[in-house]
């Protein structure tokens, strides 16, 4: 899948979140810019590993803060897991 595709799929799934409207960049920040909680990220995060058939750990969402860092650890997970298949 490429990276355009995984970043679709995340732009649709991010949408019920994004209840300010936000435009959404590589660098949009979870945090500052979309204001996400702790219970909006894990429900947010719920929803795309439903959507890719993943597992996001902690330590993987601890370290993503911005938008181009969450496309690029969906698509390596996904990469991953379909080398496993």
């Amino acid at each position: 899948m490429d990276r355009a595709e995984v970043d679709s799929r995340i732009r649709a799934q991010v949408e019920p979140f994004n209840t300010k409207g936000v435009a959404i960049t590589e660098d949009t920040s979870f945090q500052n810019d979309l204001e996400f909680d702790s219970l909006t990220v894990m429900d947010f995060v719920a929803a795309i590993e439903d959507e890719f058939d993943i597992i996001i750990s902690m330590n993987q969402q601890a370290e993503i803060e911005r938008w181009g860092q969450l496309v690029d650890a969906v698509q390596k997970l996904q990469a991953s897991r379909e080398a496993d298949a």
